[in-house]
């Protein structure tokens, strides 16, 4: 089975999504002080590059 962009784009989408939602959950349980709004804020900034794969899925 090949693998074509959309699929690629798929694949990166849900990794992620994962990568975010382990950022944030960092930021939320482990780190307690500032540093935790800074691994939620790059846990954002992963769910925003997952949202842009996400609609380049069938455009590409």
């Amino acid at each position: 089975m090949s693998m074509n962009k959309n699929t690629v784009l798929a694949w990166a989408t849900w990794i992620m999504i994962i990568v975010g939602l382990g950022l944030i959950a960092l930021g939320a349980f482990r780190y307690q002080e500032v540093a935790g709004y800074g691994f939620a804020a790059v846990g954002l900034g992963f769910f925003a590059i997952a949202w842009v794969f996400n609609a380049l899925k069938g455009r590409v």
